[in-house]
């Protein structure tokens, strides 16, 4: 287990930008670090004028995704149109995000924490540029341009991978979008608004099945890496990482579906 000042140590050696914008991906298992106190840690990192940012994404709202299986498995064909009927709808202040892991999860319950509205793939942050970098998310756009990564993009946002690997980095997702040409789309669906209200829409489809070939193809030099309770930290500029990925994306995803 880190001592008080070993975390506070690494976040200085990565680089945590004081005054930036970080999003963080973080799995805490085995660490032995309660979520309040990385969160802490990284606010203090970060400064009075920093931002956190985390992916506070609720797959459990989409019939098709693994969340929503595991919470069916096994039910009656009758069972699951009750459960559908009475699910209840994606609300900022309320849906919890289990799947994004306990530091996501205490950020979003901190008071003061901002939440984007998207209702699949919602981002939480704290501090004062949260509620202009997740002011814009349309329902329609899950990570691209029209999201929170495109505002985090231009705000020259870092990501921090703490003690998980590149297949957890949205920022990736947002080179998919830029990709001409662009990805096919597909529909998604989820609950809004009421209980068992369940509303339609299209996006592109989606990918990161490549994600962490994409990691270690990167330079070298562009990501400073550490370690922590057995697992390697990772912190780069989010703008240069999103560029190389695009680049690498279509040299070889022409064929992909």
């Amino acid at each position: 287990m880190t001592g008080p000042g070993g975390l506070a140590g690494l976040l200085a050696e990565l680089g945590v930008p004081r005054g930036g914008v970080l999003v963080a991906h973080a799995s805490l298992s085995g660490s032995g670090l309660r979520a309040a106190r990385v969160r802490d840690a990284l606010l203090a990192a970060l400064g009075p004028d920093g931002t956190l940012v985390v992916p506070a994404f609720s797959p459990e709202n989409s019939p098709t995704s693994r969340a929503y299986k595991d919470l069916t498995a096994g039910m009656s064909a009758d069972r699951e149109a009750a459960f559908r009927a009475s699910m209840a709808p994606f609300d900022p202040a309320t849906t919890p995000c289990p799947t994004m892991g306990a530091l996501a999860e205490c950020v979003r319950t901190t008071p003061g924490a901002v939440r984007s509205t998207h209702p699949h793939t919602s981002f939480a942050a704290l501090g004062p540029r949260a509620a202009a970098l997740l002011a814009d998310h349309d329902p329609h756009c899950h990570l691209g341009e029209r999201s929170p990564l495109g505002a985090l993009y231009a705000a020259g946002a870092h990501v921090l991978l703490f003690r998980v690997g590149f297949e957890a980095c949205s920022a990736f997702h947002l080179a998919e979008y830029r990709l001409r040409p662009a990805p096919p789309p597909r529909g998604y669906s989820c609950v809004s608004g009421r209980p068992g209200r369940w509303v339609s829409y299209e996006d592109i489809t989606l990918y990161d099945g490549d994600f962490r070939l994409i990691g270690s193809r990167l330079p070298r030099d562009l990501a400073a890496r550490r370690e922590m309770a057995g697992r390697a930290v990772r912190l780069f500029g989010m703008r240069e990482a999103v560029d190389r990925a695009g680049v690498l994306m279509s040299g070889y995803r022409q064929g992909l579906t």
